[in-house]
């Protein structure tokens, strides 16, 4: 069997190839650390602006309490075509009620399951990212993207 050959990769597309793979991937991986041990689990992004990444959360989730000891995390998302991006990031804890009453009003299952925004088991995060690399299926090289560069094309 050959070793499959990427595609050719134009770098001035990597922000938007990248963005792409995050737009397509509805249930990245969110990797946290628990005292020495890492801990990975699916999650349901509520709100993405470029690569910052907002995931809600319930307080009594384990989660939590590594995030309040530790919140740096990264998010790994995957397409079909199995291109990656990875983003490296701080989690912060958002009390902005205008961003709250925003990912509320746009996320019937958060209603229908917490019944108020004011309900005290929800914990939105918001994740800023500090890296973000982009992976071609293949490839099996990483490609930084530049951030100051992404919230031009993505919005």
């Amino acid at each position: 069997m050959n070793k499959p050959a990427p595609k050719p990769l134009d770098p001035s597309q990597i922000t938007a190839h990248a963005l792409a793979v995050v737009a397509a991937d509805r249930f990245p991986q969110l990797a946290t650390i628990d005292g020495d041990q890492p801990r990975l689990r699916p999650v349901s992004p509520v709100k993405t602006d470029g690569f910052t990444i907002y995931v809600a959360n319930l307080r009594s989730y384990h989660k939590t309490v590594e995030i309040a000891a530790n919140p740096k995390v990264e998010l790994c998302y995957l397409d079909q075509n199995h291109d990656q991006v990875r983003i490296t990031g701080v989690a912060e804890v958002v009390t902005d009620r205008a961003v709250l009453q925003e990912i509320w009003d746009g996320n019937p299952l958060l209603r229908q399951y917490l019944g108020t925004i004011d309900n005290p088991a929800l914990i939105l995060y918001r994740i800023r990212p500090t890296q973000v690399r982009y992976m071609q299926e293949w490839a099996l090289e990483y490609f930084d993207v530049d951030l100051a560069g992404a919230s031009d094309i993505a919005g």
